[in-house]
């Protein structure tokens, strides 16, 4: 069967074909613009490529950046590409953090688990991401006063998702300004337009600045840092060229327009006299770029090529007509976090967790979320930006060799915490497991899409020494007569110790899994089945469970019966949800189902992904009037803003010893896992029959879907 057939049987079967019109797919993105009216710290409009965005306020470019800071959502331009590294003196490296573990085989084996040393330290801190500079609108006021938001009047800003382009209209002292705003899909180029007779009369500028990085005392959503501005170059080479130079990062900025310096890293866009439109276009890169630059209608023109392709060819749906409240709701989510998604999670380097955003955990990607951010992208008919994230992985496999060989493992170990280096980040990070299965997973998810020789050749590597260290990981047991996992060992449910934890359930589950997924991809490649591998299969220990309920691990079962076990992430769900839940007995996982319900600490500490994870569960259990409810609940760290982010809670954290930002204010696993968590729930898995799976049966849900994927 070619592909499109099969596309075509899978559309069919989870009821995507329904002999209606095709999706209004225009109307459907566009009903959900992102609209603001009066200034909104928590609704900044972002514009980007995947792997470089800018953030814009209410005037279109990033003119008020304390406020929104200290009251919602930051104002950065953010690349995957950019990092920096502090001086390292003392020379240290990666070992000095070690601490010795005894492995459950009796060796003893050092990670690098000392964060707080000073080794520790400056390994977590470094490499670290570098912001590019803010771009913000200077008004030169009659009065001399300093220009605020009070003097913003009449807002009118939205962001035209079908063309990725930003507009912003208001009143300066009376005068109409009108700014656009977008980004270049092909290059790191932002595109600028403003219009107002303010420029005409040489009042109204565009105004650069460039900080030395973010603050280096804050972990999560620091400020920008303007201090020392002797240690950092912000050097003019040619009217429209600056280089820059942050310790060891170098990068430049173009710009159609000559700059005028007026400050150190400070730089001014000036109109022409007489002219009542500044437009240009600034060009961040690594290397010195070739002019001409894109022009500004060049930039639009091509936003709006991309976003109309994004739109039509990746997956849609529409609940017009349905009477559920929660239908426009579902909608614009949906429409919010693909677009988000694909602005911010397709880099040089796999996405942070804010995203392209703000900065979180120094900038670095953490590889347990790398399915949260991306599964979906396959599974929404993105399959490519999918792909980019893989490249990283598979263009480091020499790294991840050589991290499994130290700890005496075959194959390829992905560390947890990682720069662009994918060196390891000292902490809990280097005991975390549940990241090192995903590449399997995600590498199948693009086979079922195109599932073809060149496939199976790109990922094979990938795939399969993924999968000899995840088997060599396990430890055989001859007094049980099974293999464990652990200890050491932090599992999902990041609140047990490490030197002792054996047996989580959700990871016993994905080893099982996802080495039965590593044997198909042998037999596909002509390769003989792994013995080893349907060994460890057929003798893995069991999922742990007590008083007939699953519990979050064998060695410490105490889920139901302490109060304080019951927060953080509800891993014993996640068998049968991310997971098409081997191994699994359904009428324990739905008592396990209903005790997370009624008595989980939802407020302690939950994430954002959670939601969706446990959507996930309640639809496979063919539970969908809970899997919406908990899906769209208003709940801690589920409250979404109205440009589609999900703030988190995050450690409390100081800046000059003053109180800092105590949230993580963008969190793209949350939107990431949502969609995951829609394809679940409309296009089902493999041996479902039932149309959209997810939805009650009640007659208030009218649906039209194209373009879904099941899951496995």
């Amino acid at each position: 069967m070619n592909l499109r057939a099969r596309l075509v049987t899978v559309f069919a079967l989870a009821g995507c074909l329904t002999g209606t019109a095709a999706i209004d797919r225009q109307a459907v993105v566009s009903r959900h613009n992102p609209v603001v009216n009066q200034i909104d710290f928590r609704a900044p409009l972002t514009v980007g490529n995947g792997g470089f965005a800018f953030t814009a306020d209410i005037t279109g470019l990033q003119t008020f950046s304390d406020d929104y800071y200290h009251s919602g959502i930051p104002l950065e331009t953010l690349s995957r590409w950019a990092w920096a590294t502090d001086d390292n003196p003392a020379g240290y490296k990666l070992a000095d953090a070690n601490r010795d573990f005894v492995q459950a085989d009796g060796r003893t084996v050092a990670y690098p688990t000392r964060s707080s040393t000073p080794a520790g330290d400056w390994l977590r801190r470094n490499p670290h991401n570098q912001p590019l500079g803010q771009l913000a609108l200077e008004w030169d006021k009659s009065d001399g006063t300093a220009f605020t938001t009070a003097d913003v009047q009449e807002p009118r800003q939205m962001l035209d998702l079908w063309r990725g382009i930003i507009t912003s209209h208001y009143r300066l002292g009376g005068v109409p300004v009108s700014v656009t705003t977008a980004c270049d899909p092909r290059s790191d180029t932002l595109a600028v337009r403003i219009e107002s007779d303010l420029v005409a009369q040489g009042r109204l500028h565009a105004r650069l600045a460039f900080p030395r990085g973010h603050d280096p005392a804050v972990k999560n959503t620091p400020a920008l840092d303007w201090s020392h501005p002797e240690l950092h170059t912000s050097r003019l080479v040619q009217p429209g060229l600056i280089e820059r130079h942050v310790s060891t990062a170098t990068y430049f900025v173009a710009c159609e327009r000559d700059y005028v310096q007026v400050a150190p890293h400070v730089f001014r866009i000036n109109g022409r006299a007489g002219e009542r439109t500044l437009e240009f276009t600034l060009r961040f890169s690594r290397l010195a770029p070739q002019f001409p630059l894109p022009t500004v209608a060049g930039v639009f023109a091509a936003s709006t090529e991309h976003w109309e392709k994004f739109w039509r060819e990746g997956a849609a749906v529409d609940f017009a007509g349905s009477s559920n409240p929660l239908a426009a709701k579902l909608e614009e989510r949906v429409v919010l976090s693909q677009y988000l998604t694909a602005v911010q999670c397709a880099g040089d380097v796999p996405p942070q967790e804010s995203g392209l955003t703000a900065s979180t955990w120094y900038g670095k990607h953490h590889t347990e979320m790398i399915w949260w951010h991306t599964a979906q992208f396959a599974l929404t008919g993105h399959a490519a930006l999918l792909e980019k994230n893989l490249d990283w992985f598979r263009a480091h496999l020499p790294e991840a060799r050589a991290l499994a060989a130290s700890r005496g493992l075959p194959g390829v170990r992905w560390a947890k915490m990682v720069g662009p280096d994918d060196r390891e980040s000292p902490g809990g990070n280097p005991l975390i497991a549940w990241n090192q299965p995903h590449p399997i997973y995600l590498c199948e998810l693009l086979y079922r899409n195109a599932p073809t020789p060149a496939t199976l050749a790109k990922y094979r590597d990938l795939v399969l020494e993924t999968a000899e260290a995840e088997a060599a990981m396990l430890h055989f047991d001859p007094k049980r007569g099974a293999y464990v996992l652990g200890p050491p060992l932090w599992i999902v449910q990041e609140i047990y110790d490490q030197a002792t934890s054996q047996n989580p359930g959700f990871e016993l589950a994905y080893w099982r899994w996802s080495l039965g997924i590593a044997q198909l991809w042998r037999e596909r490649l002509g390769l003989a089945r792994d013995a080893k591998w349907d060994d460890i299969r057929a003798h893995l220990a069991p999922l742990p469970e007590r008083d007939g309920k699953y519990v979050a691990l064998e060695s410490h079962p105490d889920t139901w019966e302490n109060p304080a076990s019951r927060n953080d992430h509800p891993e014993m769900l996640m068998p049968l949800g991310l997971l098409p839940g081997e191994g699994v007995d359904r009428a324990t996982m739905n008592r396990t189902f209903d005790a997370v319900l009624t008595q989980w600490d939802w407020a302690a500490k939950i994430w954002g992904w959670d939601y969706p994870m446990i959507a996930m569960t309640a639809t496979r259990l063919g539970r969908p009037g809970e899997a919406l409810d908990i899906l769209l609940r208003d709940g801690p760290n589920n409250r979404y803003t109205p440009n589609g982010h999900c703030p988190q809670r995050s450690d409390t954290v100081q800046t000059s010893g003053q109180p800092g930002r105590s949230e993580i204010a963008v969190y793209l696993p949350a939107n990431g896992a949502f969609l995951s968590a829609v394809a679940l729930m409309l296009a089902g898995w493999d041996g479902c029959t039932e149309k959209y799976p997810g939805f009650p049966k009640d007659g208030s849900w009218t649906i039209q879907a194209e373009g879904w994927q099941p899951l496995p």
